[in-house]
């Protein structure tokens, strides 16, 4: 054989090993965790995600035209739940109050702080569409936060 064609197999043959040792690897990595994750009856079980994005909405509710409340807090934070539930499997709402200055003039609305987890940005997209007419927002502000998720249970 000659040097060139001994240089290549040897190349090869190093890039395959590497594959092969990648592979074994990823067997083991996925065994050890579906042991770690199986448990028995009696013990704490938990449904992990590696990675997951949560999306943290802020839902002003005064009219964007007018500057008064598009409804009551009660009736908005419905309204709210209602568009939340036909788009998501879940979600969470804190109340707050936001604020802001133009000018010399402060504003003040009652505002919604929604919190969404195992979905995407298309679906969140979706359900603020439907926020900003029923609301007659501007806009919605929408934070994307990289978070591990875990569904934690005591197996019962």
């Amino acid at each position: 054989m000659s040097k060139k064609v001994v240089i290549i197999l040897t190349v090869l043959s190093i890039v395959s090993l590497g594959l092969s040792i990648t592979a074994i690897n990823l067997v083991i990595r996925n065994k050890v965790k579906d042991n770690t994750s199986s448990s028995s009856e009696n013990a704490a079980s938990s449904e992990y995600q590696e990675e997951d994005i949560q999306y943290v909405l802020y839902l002003g509710t005064n009219d964007k035209d007018t500057n008064k409340p598009v409804f009551e807090p009660d009736e908005a934070k419905k309204k709210a739940e209602e568009i939340l539930l036909d788009h998501f499997g879940g979600y969470t709402i804190q109340e707050a109050n936001g604020g802001w200055k133009d000018g010399d003039t402060v504003y003040s609305e009652y505002s919604l702080v929604i919190y969404l987890s195992d979905t995407d940005i298309d679906s969140v997209h979706k359900a603020c569409d439907e926020m900003i007419k029923v609301f007659n927002q501007s806009s919605v502000l929408v934070q994307s936060n990289k978070t591990t998720t875990e569904f934690y249970s005591t197996g019962e």
